[in-house]
């Protein structure tokens, strides 16, 4: 018989004189139904049965099994001469309380007892043959019911080789030393069983919640001007400006981002741009944070008319309210240091964004570079989570004249990044449309961008922090000044860009003509191009960083395929760096494409224009002139390294079919 539980059934209250009954669904119990047996009453109306007797108040076991009239003595005659053991389980039928004046029998328990224990089966006459069972509780004092096994009833014709006395039957290992098992059954309240390993459930979080954490979680660190999640949800929670609502929403459509959202993500959006313009919204710096999310999210959408719509009016917005001016987070900051720093980051954000979107798609003029502004520098990232907001924070002007001051100061990386887009802005307002190698703009541009990296403190020439943790804004100050030395130098370089025309999903196909060899100009383009493949390798998720470092690695692309179309460049040697530069670039789109759409439509034009390469690569090969300067072991390595990256390509590409 199969271990049963302490919570098993326990006799039917339906049940009569007759054999008793237990239900049960579990295999291996006992499943028995009330069998129906003559009472004294019914035997008197038969004309077959003798003369009606008294009756008696329960017959034995032995003869309820027999269906044969008991005399209710103890023990009854019948077991007498059948030399079996006489045990007795009395009936609730009709029961009324407590008779008067009747002799107790220590072999009967009363009805009010709880039902009893039943030992183990070598104690138990009902669980003859069968195994002992263990009971197993932390309850003390449970009772639990009698359990009969799913087999017929057991015959007590023979002797029975048991010699415990009856009260084993009532035993209750539960029991205190010296205690009656009845006495404790009589004094015990009802427990309920509560298994000791429930632990309670948290509570799922809604949508919402989901997109408000992932925005948080993936999102914020490159673009940290939003208050840090415990400030923001406390002052959310005071209602300080009914404009944080717009914020929320705005936060939750680029938390949807990142998270299977499905139409929840138009829906925030939607209801972040209703309130935005709707007529009762006031002008504040919660308007601005909210706008120029939006501006983010819609431009790495690919939704980039609305986008730079959004841009200006966000633009108009912040020098209306006077976000340029220092004074505005004192005025706005109610006193509260974390704050007022968000209005100084939301302020510098909106500068750096603008010139992201300038320098990248090459649609705007960067607007901000020329609005006059005196609004202190950010502080560092650690210091604007845990609150602690220097009293007295740098200005722009301690920056410039940090070289000739002699004072020593630290600037936060927030200011540095804010320094790449500034040098960004003057090479953007300051760029000839024709450009010459010998003029003294583009010469006055390459000495900011130089100075950029010659003056930065060992602290920050590496894009990891001191904590060995990638430091966000200095990665965007380095790819924001890479980018810039690609752009500056690549119209004067020998790489022909006409083979990667097609690569146009950030900025217009911009011609470059083809030289006869190197030049200096050459080397920064394809130095820059390097390194900002060498930037993908980083130990950071890359979809954590900004959208914007999508169009940097198609910037970063187009200078890898024109090195690899044109075979006179380098040809005896860097082929196998070239191609690794290609794979980083297409790989680390192909990981923001699992959330930005401008990711998507570079991933394809890239990986597309490298293949068109190979193959125009691979019907010149037929020809020996191609091959001359080369050795055989330089033509066998040559060959074999386009074989692999192609059937890479090849692969991916064949990959996404089967997945779509």
């Amino acid at each position: 018989m199969e271990p049963f539980s302490p919570a098993a059934p326990q006799l039917s209250a339906a049940t009569t004189g007759g054999s008793p009954s237990v239900s049960s669904d579990s295999p291996g119990t006992a499943t028995t139904s009330a069998t129906p047996h003559l009472s004294s009453a019914t035997a008197e109306a038969q004309p077959s049965q003798p003369p009606a007797q008294q009756a008696v108040p329960a017959a034995c076991l032995a003869c309820r099994a027999k269906h044969l009239r008991c005399d209710g003595t103890n023990p009854c005659s019948r077991c007498v001469s059948n030399r079996t053991e006489c045990v007795y389980v009395p009936s609730r039928r009709g029961y009324k309380g407590p008779r008067r004046g009747t002799a107790q029998n220590p072999n009967k328990r009363h009805a009010s007892d709880s039902p009893p224990y039943v030992g183990p089966a070598e104690s138990c006459p009902m669980l003859l043959g069968h195994n002992p069972v263990s009971v197993t509780t932390s309850v003390p004092g449970f009772n639990p019911s009698i359990v009969l096994p799913d087999q017929s009833p057991l015959s007590y014709t023979s002797p029975s080789p048991l010699t415990a006395n009856i009260h084993s039957l009532y035993r209750n290992p539960f029991a205190p030393a010296g205690m009656d098992a009845n006495t404790l059954a009589l004094t015990t309240a009802p427990v309920s069983v509560v298994p000791s390993n429930t632990t309670a459930q948290p509570p799922v979080p809604s949508l919402a919640d989901r997109c408000f954490d992932a925005f948080y979680h993936y999102f914020h660190a490159s673009h940290p001007f939003v208050l840090p999640r415990e400030h923001f949800l406390r002052l959310l929670k005071e209602g300080i400006s009914p404009n944080m609502n717009i914020v929320m929403a705005a936060m939750r459509y680029i938390g949807a981002l990142f998270v299977d959202a499905g139409p929840a993500k138009a829906n925030y959006l939607d209801e972040a741009l209703r309130l935005c313009y709707q007529p009762s919204t006031q002008k504040d710096g919660f308007l601005i944070q909210a706008l120029l999310l939006l501006i983010i999210g819609l431009d790495g959408e690919t939704n980039r008319d609305k986008s730079r719509e959004l841009l200006a009016d966000c633009e108009r917005f912040a020098i209306e309210i006077d976000l340029n001016k220092r004074q505005f987070a004192s005025l706005h900051g109610r006193g509260n240091p974390v704050l007022e720093e968000s209005w100084r980051r939301t302020w510098w954000d909106l500068f750096v964004v603008d010139g992201m979107i300038a320098g990248v798609h090459r649609a705007t003029n960067f607007l901000l570079y020329t609005v006059d502004t005196d609004v202190a520098l950010p502080c560092e990232e650690h210091e604007y989570f845990s609150g602690q907001i220097p009293r007295h924070p740098l200005t722009l002007e301690d920056f410039e004249d940090q070289t000739f001051s002699g004072e020593d100061r630290e600037f936060s990386s927030f200011a540095y990044r804010i320094a790449a887009a500034r040098n960004l802005g003057y090479m953007m307002h300051n760029m000839p449309q024709t450009p010459f190698p010998d003029d003294n703009r583009i010469l006055h541009i390459e000495s900011l961008l130089t100075n950029w990296r010659l003056h930065l403190p060992e602290s920050k020439r590496d894009d990891l922090g001191k904590n060995c943790q990638l430091d966000e804004m200095m990665f965007q100050a380095h790819f924001i000044t890479h980018a810039c030395t690609i752009l500056l130098h690549q119209p004067l370089s020998q790489l022909d860009t006409s083979p990667a025309k097609a690569v146009n999903s950030c900025a217009p196909h911009r011609p470059v003509p083809s030289g006869e060899s190197f030049n200096s100009h050459t080397r920064h383009t394809i130095t820059a191009a390097c390194e900002i493949s060498k930037m993908i390798t980083q130990a950071v998720p890359i979809i954590h960083h900004t959208h914007f470092f999508t169009c940097v690695i198609t910037l970063s692309s187009i200078v890898h395929l024109s090195r690899w179309a044109q075979y006179m460049v380098e040809p005896t040697g860097g082929d196998d760096d070239l191609r690794q530069q290609i794979r980083l670039n297409i790989g680390g789109l192909n990981k923001l494409r699992k959330v930005w759409k401008a990711a998507e439509c570079a991933w394809g034009q890239v990986k597309g224009v490298a293949q068109e390469i190979y193959r125009q690569k691979k019907a010149h090969q037929i020809s020996p002139a191609f091959w001359v300067g080369f050795t055989e072991e330089q033509m066998i390595r040559s060959i074999n390294a386009d074989e692999g990256i192609m059937s890479e390509f090849t692969n991916v590409m064949n990959g996404q079919v089967t997945q779509g």
